[in-house]
């Protein structure tokens, strides 16, 4: 990688420098725009103690989940649980720490975090027990909760197409969580399915500028169905 030139050879290289013990901020939503390759290399490099921000924790074979056989995540950051029934019981066993967050609040938390923004007021979850312990102002007769946002010491990102400087763009409902987990990590490492020429992108199609991108890898992805629904024949 030299100057504007944001590729790696590979998957250890993108991710030089990720250790136990830290919080990595991950796009998708289920199985889809999940940064696949990434994740299975988190996994082989065995490293623990790890803080994960992201919608889900996968299944229990793919995605995050594969992280949870060796008990490499500590705590998740997340808005949905049910898909994982390993992480359910490694929650229920208290092997791992949850903190639950409505899917708005906390991809306003990433967004926020990449902008330099320590906090906002949000409605979500006043009265309920998201919103126990935190402090709360009233607005044109509304109450609201105050929300840290959240960065992380990586963020791992998927996307569908880039140029070699770090210009990225997300293909339909994999764009998700994305384009704010992007923004969201000191460094970033996003993973494409294909990688083109500066200039052979067209500007205004580009969602995650390359102010953003630390690391640009090519990878092959399996592009799991979550649950696979058929109609009888």
């Amino acid at each position: 990688m030299a100057g504007f030139d944001k590729v790696v050879s590979g998957y250890a290289e993108a991710l030089e420098g990720l250790d136990s013990d830290m919080t990595i901020i991950a796009g998708g939503f289920g199985l889809c725009g999940i940064p696949e390759g990434c994740i299975n290399k988190i996994k082989e490099m065995k490293v623990s103690g790890l803080t994960f921000v992201s919608n889900n924790c996968g299944v229990d074979d793919f995605g995050l989940g594969l992280l949870l056989k060796d008990k490499q995540i500590k705590k998740m950051v997340s808005s949905y649980v049910g898909e994982n029934a390993l992480f359910e019981k490694q929650v229920l066993s208290g092997d791992i720490e949850v903190e639950l967050t409505p899917q708005g609040t906390l991809a306003e938390k990433m967004r926020a975090g990449g902008a330099g923004i320590p906090a906002f007021y949000t409605a979500t979850g006043y009265g309920t027990p998201v919103g126990e312990g935190k402090e709360v102002r009233e607005f044109s007769g509304r109450k609201y909760i105050l929300e840290e946002s959240i960065t992380g010491d990586f963020a791992i990102v998927k996307g569908w197409k880039a140029d070699r400087y770090g210009n990225v763009i997300y293909r339909h409902t994999a764009q998700n969580f994305n384009p704010m987990a992007a923004t969201a990590g000191k460094v970033t490492v996003v993973e494409v399915e294909e990688i083109v020429e500066p200039g052979e992108l067209e500007p205004a199609q580009i969602h995650t500028p390359s102010i953003y991108v630390d690391r640009l890898v090519l990878g092959s992805f399996e592009k799991r169905i979550e649950q696979r629904t058929v109609a009888a024949g």
